[in-house]
């Protein structure tokens, strides 16, 4: 842990008083300490969830409805009171963010509509490989396919099925809050926004680690395949999850990080070896890279903080003396 006092991350200061507001941000342990706090409290955090999913004993896989019913209400209830541990760390580490802990969190009504509707609409453009992709392959057209999804019938058989409910509910749901509003307003004041936007996604690359315990226990695969999956498993939740940190940041709001979650779960990863075998091979190769320039390009302006008012987490950095200006503006 020597990179958390190490010159490149930015600590709380309390050398330096004239960098103060005049209600003091910190009046608690030294910087130091204040960052011991910060990465316990998200490591206990992210054992607290995956331990959660581990409380039933069941030969059943983690796909059975019953198994999915329990865990439901473990990590529902580890969930509810992870801002408790965000009270505890603020009282711990002495820090006053200068705003109520729900919004700090990310739950708040000041721009709400540009949260919701410009991050998803970001990530869909990302996505525009793999929904031509999707539509190519559907059977149906586009006006059938609008009426399936908009039918009430659709949606009731989405609400009873179990791993439906998980995928596009409770894990977005449960994840983001855990993982994003609980944890970045934690690791932001030790090391800062743009370090923590990549230390974040750590905690929660790692807790998708379990599936290995169940996919031997099944033996769903051979040893190696199940550990090289659980490599790259890794590699793109952390992807994922630096990604949802920064919307998080830029928006200051919860709803976004859960849709584009919720989202990225319905389309799973890009099936780019598909693409390559596909009939309609190059104008689907077109629509992949079209998506990810369109994306580059639109990153920055539509999560411009202008568009979603004030931003908590670069308040709370600025009431502990730290200046954050390229994610804050």
């Amino acid at each position: 842990m020597a990179a958390l006092g190490g010159d490149g991350l930015r600590l709380l200061s309390v050398s330096r008083p004239e960098r103060q507001p005049e209600s003091a941000a910190l009046s608690g342990p030294g910087p130091g300490l204040c960052c011991w706090v910060s990465v316990f409290s998200c490591f206990s955090l992210a054992c607290s969830y995956v331990g959660s999913l581990y409380v039933w004993k069941s030969e059943l896989p983690r796909d059975h409805p019953a198994v999915i019913k329990r865990r439901f209400t473990s990590v529902l209830v580890v969930s509810s009171l992870s801002p408790l541990c965000v009270l505890l760390w603020r009282e711990l580490t002495g820090i006053q963010p200068g705003t109520s802990l729900l919004t700090l969190m990310g739950f708040r009504l000041e721009g709400i509509f540009p949260a919701a509707l410009l991050p998803l609409l970001l990530t869909m453009i990302l996505f525009l490989g793999p929904l031509m992709q999707l539509s190519m392959d559907c059977p149906c057209d586009l006006i059938d396919g609008l009426k399936v999804v908009l039918a009430p019938r659709s949606w009731a058989r989405c609400l009873t099925d179990m791993r439906w409910l998980r995928n596009q509910v409770i894990a977005p749901l449960t994840e983001e809050l855990v993982f994003r509003a609980c944890m970045l307003p934690m690791l932001a004041p030790c090391t800062g926004l743009g370090p923590a936007v990549f230390t974040c996604p750590l905690f929660f690359g790692v807790a998708h680690f379990h599936h290995i315990i169940e996919q031997l226990r099944f033996r769903q695969s051979s040893v190696g395949n199940i550990v090289l999956s659980a490599a790259f498993q890794f590699s793109y939740t952390a992807v994922f999850g630096a990604y949802t940190a920064f919307l998080f940041i830029r928006t200051g709001h919860l709803i976004g990080p859960v849709l584009c979650h919720s989202f990225c779960n319905y389309m799973g990863f890009p099936a780019v070896c598909a693409a390559l075998e596909h009939p309609q091979k190059w104008p689907l190769l077109a629509g992949y890279a079209l998506g990810v320039g369109l994306f580059l390009l639109l990153l920055q302006p539509l999560t411009d903080p202008k568009l979603y008012g004030s931003l908590p987490l670069c308040l709370l950095l600025e009431r502990t003396g730290a200046s954050e200006t390229l994610l804050c503006s």
